[in-house]
């Protein structure tokens, strides 16, 4: 393999693995949304 090639790879995989764990923290560290309960919503009749 030519160092061009191992360099691209590497990098490649850098990018990859970086948005991987970003995107993965942020789904981890969302905040909950607070929806509309239908089952307590028909309780009210």
């Amino acid at each position: 393999m030519t160092t061009s090639a191992l360099t691209l790879m590497l990098f490649s995989m850098g990018i990859v693995t970086f948005f991987t764990a970003y995107f993965f923290w942020r789904v981890l560290t969302a905040k909950p949304k607070r929806e509309p309960d239908s089952y307590t919503d028909d309780d009210k009749d």
